[in-house]
């Protein structure tokens, strides 16, 4: 064969080359030395590569123990649940060096509740080598901390408020307020506030933000006839950059009207709002007075502005109510709502066994009263008042002879001398009583407001829809106490009797009631 002739040489079929295969320098397995790096099998990869290096295992969460709000930094206090996504988020900022990965996933991982420790596991991925990714799982430890936050401590230091909310109601009880307090309670409009003071005639609400003060009495708007002035007071200057700071207060004043006082309307206003009936009773308040003529069931609203332009006052309130008893009652016809006009003749209750005198009227309460109830109304027979608008119905030739001997508000249910224990309950507001608490007989007046308003509760189901009952949580078996000054002789037949008196008070149903459950800044009261 000649040296210098040419060989020929069989061409490569695409796919018969075979991968060069390399031993890997740590465990020895069989690599691909084209796609390996660093002569390293997958498996030492994951050993000797670590991608979570430079990431915080653990940190410290700041957390406010009055608020329940979390502090994400620098100065911003954010509300989260444990658990919650939003916790989470700020668990996983809370950590350097995890911008440089792929975060695949975090959980929580459960720990004790009074352990003060958040847990969280976290799966990243990185590129440890070229067309090498990594994927790794780290678990982190959080120590919660308590630090209060700037709200609170601003609302542990005195005079520290910058605007406050001044309630007040010009009248002789508390049932009102008693109502509004409840109001207030179940839609939490008092949230937002820093203190709440006790003062003659009302209220104070003190707020460290104006807008909230102001979303305040906007709630009050929607709920209750209420007028509002404001006022401002300097409390300090900038002259460099011409910032100035103030102090707001807000006076909001209730219509001195409540529910069943006797109402003597101008006539004119009378006129104006249906022809009603000058001579009226408050059947309830609303963002309206609406009242009730009981000759006629015809009802009228009369609106805030309405009643500021030309401003009366009750002629009588529930305090100078009349025991009356039925001697006969018969309905005669129109109805309106829970209304029903009857006849009724009735005896004053002191009057029964030294004379026979009896008054005949017409009333709303035909629905409930029969002959031998009691009912509470007012006494116009020899009463004076000291009020021009009823004086100027007793001097017009109209409305004159309409007016009545007796006027009937509502059915009277006799209960037993000692208190009997209810099964529900009211929340009531932590209030600030000043510095000077309340004298005996003003905190025994306190105590009676309190005890008609749960009576009203309890006979008006329209009244009680608009509140939240809870349960109350009595001991099984435990016996209500005895009211002081009452006396145990003949107490077998007495309480005999007064069970008998209480079975036909109205009771308020299990499914009305709800669970009791624990809220900030509210105190229990039964």
């Amino acid at each position: 064969m000649d040296v210098d002739a040419p060989v020929p040489i069989r061409p490569l079929v695409s796919g018969q080359q075979n991968a060069a295969t390399i031993l890997c320098c740590n465990c020895g397995a069989p690599i691909d030395g084209t796609s390996s790096a660093g002569a390293l099998c997958y498996d030492c990869v994951k050993l000797s590569v670590d991608i979570s290096q430079g990431i915080q295992r653990e940190a410290t969460l700041h957390f406010c123990r009055d608020c329940d709000r979390w502090l994400q930094p620098p100065s911003h206090w954010l509300v989260a649940t444990l658990e919650s996504r939003e916790l989470l988020a700020l668990c996983l900022r809370k950590l350097r060096g995890l911008s440089k990965v792929r975060i695949v996933d975090a959980s929580f991982i459960w720990t004790e509740p009074h352990s003060r420790r958040v847990k969280v596991k976290i799966t990243i991925q990185q590129e440890a080598f070229q067309d090498t990714i990594l994927q790794q799982t780290f678990e982190v430890e959080y120590v919660v901390a308590s630090q209060q936050c700037p709200d609170c401590a601003k609302s542990y230091t005195a005079n520290t408020w910058r605007a406050v909310v001044q309630v007040r109601q010009k009248v002789p009880h508390k049932r009102t307020f008693l109502f509004l307090e409840q109001l207030i309670l179940k839609h939490s409009a008092h949230r937002d506030t820093i203190n709440i003071r006790e003062v003659k005639d009302g209220l104070d609400f003190y707020f460290s933000q104006r807008n909230q003060a102001e979303k305040f009495i906007e709630f009050l708007h929607s709920v209750a006839p209420v007028r509002t002035k404001k006022s401002q007071e300097l409390i300090s200057t900038d002259i460099h950059t011409s910032s100035k700071s103030y102090k707001f207060t807000f006076s909001v004043e209730l219509l001195p009207l409540c529910k069943d006082d006797l109402i003597a309307l101008p006539i004119k206003l009378a006129k104006s709002s249906g022809n009603i009936a000058p001579l009226t009773l408050c059947f309830r308040v609303g963002t309206s007075i609406n009242i009730l003529d009981p000759n006629t069931l015809q009802t009228a609203d009369i609106s805030a502005p309405t009643y500021w332009r030309e401003p009366f006052r009750a002629l009588a309130d529930v305090r100078e109510l009349v025991e009356f008893i039925v001697m006969d009652i018969e309905p005669i016809g129109p109805s309106k709502g829970r209304f029903v006009l009857a006849e009724a003749t009735v005896a004053r209750a002191s009057d029964l066994g030294s004379n026979n005198t009896t008054y005949f009227t017409r009333t709303h309460l035909g629905r409930v009263l029969h002959p031998g109830d009691s009912v509470l109304g007012y006494n116009l027979t020899g009463t004076n008042f000291n009020n021009k608008w009823f004086e100027a119905l007793e001097q017009s030739s109209s409305y004159a002879s309409r007016i009545p001997d007796v006027m009937l508000v509502k059915k009277f249910y006799s209960r037993k001398k000692k208190n009997k224990a209810r099964n529900w309950r009211l929340k009531r507001m932590a209030k600030d009583e000043g510095e000077l608490l309340p004298k005996k007989q003003d905190q025994d007046k306190m105590e009676q407001d309190y005890e008609l308003f749960l009576r009203d509760v309890e006979e008006d189901e329209e009244l009680r829809s608009t509140l939240a009952l809870f349960k109350a949580g009595h001991a099984a078996g435990a016996k209500p106490e005895k009211m002081e000054g009452v006396e145990a002789e003949g107490a077998d037949g007495a309480e005999e009797s007064s069970i008998a008196d209480d079975d036909d008070v109205p009771q308020i149903r299990m499914e009305e009631l709800l669970d009791e459950f624990d809220e900030l800044n509210m105190d229990d009261q039964a």
